[in-house]
This record gives structure tokens, C-alpha cells and sequence, in this order.
């Protein structure tokens, strides 16, 4: 298998496991991944998940352009739609948090899984980019439309035009990444931001990904009036009232998630 999956203590974890290839995407790997995304959506156990790269020197080099078959061109690109968005860096349904755990490059499709996720935790030794224009082809996982939403628009365009790779410390500073730390803190950091998740309300958590995501075209106010059956769900929630009492009886909150 290229990519290794499990769930335990509602958190899902996913690991590109192709070392040998920079954690390269191939075709079966594709398809893989999107099938876990699908397993993930279906289970409402899971509250969090975390996707990474296997080893210490990539956490995806994107494509696999030893074996890439029917992963560029027009038909990829309308495919892509036309499927309904199936992969992380588009997919707009998956309503859990996605930590996404940086243990090195980060480029070409690499980055925008990455993109896909919620929040962003590297190692100061990853280094990040969308390369595609240098081999004659184009970031169409998302990430030509993604980047310059995510970062200043002259950073992103740079990036892509020229190839050129960035630092976890730059993208940082450009708002992608949410933390840089040494390689070897870096399972400590992303534990750390797995249990603040896990600590907070999960339908409070679904309600602010499918807000965030869902209104980002949209003005202020009207943002502020669209309804979501995950922002209903957390208003009139059991937990909405749980919260509250824990709080005023100086506990911790046990979830239901209803």
C-alpha cells in the first residue's frame, strides 16, 4: 500500500508512504487518497485528521511524473470539476479539521494538499513551492486559483512563474503556515494542536469549517446571514448548553456532538 490510514480516538490519520519517491503521487495514490476522503466524510466519529508525508524529507513532491497517467491536460483539468472536487485541495464537503503535518518539500500537488487543509504545521527544514511551469504543465489540483487567495498575490504569482521554493519561515510570514518548529518537535506540535481540536465542540468546529469555506466570495453581511445545516446544528445543540454549564461548574465539557 502507498498510503497508510487509520482512525483511533476520533482521529484520522493518513500517510503518503512512497519514501522512495519524494511521497510522489501516482495514479493508484490518487486514488487511494480519495477514497479515504470519502471513508472519512461517511465514519462521524472522526473529529480530526492529520496528513503527512512518510520519513523526514518530503511531504509530497506532488506528481509522479514517472507515473502519472491521465494526471494532466484538458481532460484532467474539466475532470477535475466534473467529478465534484474529490481530492483535499478542492473538496469542499469534508466538514472535520485537516492538520496538515509538514516534514519536508511540500511542492507541486504536495502543496496544494496542503492548501487543502485547515491548519498548517511545519518543520523549519520544509521548504515549499508549485514547480509545474518548469516541466511544462500547470498547478490545476486548485493550486493557481488557491495560492494567491492564501498568500499576497505577487508572492503566489512569483512562486509559480519561477518555481522557485520557499522557506516554512516564509510561509509563515505570508499567513499559510500556522507553525514552524524544529524537525524534532514537530509530532509534539501537531499532537498539540490535535488535542486543542479535540478539546472544542466538534459541531462548533464543522459549523466554523463549513462558514469559513462556503463564504469566502461572499460580502460581510451576507456571509454573516448564510444559513448551513452545520451552522444550525451547533446553535440548537445539546452541547451549545453543555459548554456553557461546564464552564460555569469549572470542568471539563463532555462532548456529544448532537
Amino acid at each position: 500500500m502507498t498510503v497508510r490510514f487509520s482512525i483511533e480516538d476520533h482521529v484520522a490519520r493518513i500517510t503518503i508512504d512512497r519514501p522512495d519517491r519524494m511521497n510522489a503521487i501516482d495514479t493508484a495514490t490518487q486514488t487511494r487518497l480519495e477514497e479515504i476522503w470519502d471513508e472519512i466524510e461517511a465514519d462521524p466519529e472522526v473529529r480530526c485528521v492529520v496528513l503527512t508525508g512518510s520519513g523526514e524529507k518530503a511531504f509530497s513532491a506532488g506528481a509522479d511524473l514517472k507515473d502519472d497517467t491521465g494526471m494532466s491536460g484538458v481532460d484532467y483539468w474539466k475532470d477535475l470539476s466534473a467529478t465534484g472536487f474529490k481530492r483535499i485541495a478542492l473538496r469542499r464537503t469534508l466538514n472535520v479539521p485537516v492538520i496538515a503535518r509538514i516534514n519536508g518539500l511540500a511542492l507541486g500537488g504536495g502543496l496544494e494538499m496542503a492548501m487543502g487543509c485547515d491548519i498548517l504545521i511545519a518543520a523549519d527544514t520544509a521548504r515549499f513551492g508549485l514547480p509545474e511551469a518548469k516541466v511544462g504543465r500547470l498547478p490545476l489540483d486548485g493550486g493557481i486559483v488557491t495560492l494567491p487567495r492564501l498568500i499576497p498575490r505577487n508572492i503566489a504569482v512569483g512562486m509559480m512563474m519561477t518555481g522557485r521554493m520557499m522557506s516554512a519561515d516564509d510561509m509563515a510570514r505570508y499567513g499559510l503556515v500556522n507553525a514552524v518548529v524544529p524537525a524534532d518537535e514537530l509530532d509534539a506540535e501537531v499532537e498539540a494542536w490535535v488535542k486543542d481540536v479535540l478539546s472544542a465542540a466538534p459541531l462548533s468546529i464543522k459549523a466554523i469549517k463549513a462558514i469559513v469555506r462556503s463564504t469566502g466570495e461572499m460580502s460581510i453581511h451576507d456571509a454573516y446571514t448564510h444559513e448551513t445545516p452545520e451552522l444550525l446544528a451547533a446553535l440548537n445543540s445539546e452541547d451549545a448548553n453543555e459548554g456553557v454549564q461546564a464552564f460555569r461548574e469549572k470542568r471539563a465539557p463532555v462532548w456529544q456532538g448532537k
